[in-house]
């Protein structure tokens, strides 16, 4: 049975055209989906994007809009999916960085997983906030502005909205769960 909390809330998924960490993508993807809601799968390029399952290439996914053509209104929440070349290669997008950082401006979630956080870096998006990611990225989070914890799920409502971050798959379940609860409060 399918929970309706978010009932005819359309969740943004931001992604590059490869190098998405699937599990990343695919579990708050089932989260949104079996509370009701509509994610749609952004990305900078048309067709189909590759995810993988660390370093093998794993499931690919068709893209449903352009970043380029996407407007921060029609979306409840933004979610941004981990694994190491797709934040990299995000953040040298001017359109994906411009959304990313006109989302985190709005008073809508922006969830990041692993190493999204990297384009939150870009946007300009966590100065001031208290993040948490893969820690690699600690040291580029700080610099940013960032106070970033070693901890499994991070929800900081300093911000003009929730910013919701966690560390690496094995933190999934707590992620999902935060990004369905955000979203859920979010009006429609």
């Amino acid at each position: 049975m399918t929970d309706t909390q978010l009932q005819g809330k359309k969740v943004a998924f931001l992604v590059a055209p490869e190098g998405i960490e699937q599990v990343e993508l695919t579990e708050p993807w089932k989260a949104v989906q079996e509370a009701g809601g509509q994610p749609v799968l952004l990305s900078t390029q048309p067709g189909r994007v590759q995810a993988f399952d660390h370093l093998d290439k794993a499931d690919t996914f068709e893209v449903d809009v352009l970043v380029s053509d996407a407007s921060v209104s029609e979306y409840a929440a933004l979610v941004l999916p981990g694994g190491v070349a797709n934040p990299d290669a995000l953040r040298t997008s001017r359109e994906a960085v411009a959304f990313v950082g006109q989302f985190a401006a709005s008073t809508r979630p922006v969830a990041a997983i692993c190493h999204a956080p990297w384009t939150l870096v870009e946007a300009d998006a966590v100065r001031g906030r208290r993040v948490t990611s893969w820690p690699s990225l600690q040291t580029d989070l700080r610099n940013a502005g960032a106070q970033w914890v070693d901890e499994e799920l991070v929800v900081d409502t300093s911000g003009p909205g929730p910013l919701i971050t966690s560390r690496k798959p094995d933190d999934l379940d707590a992620f999902s769960k935060a990004v369905v609860e955000h979203v859920a409060a979010v009006d429609a």
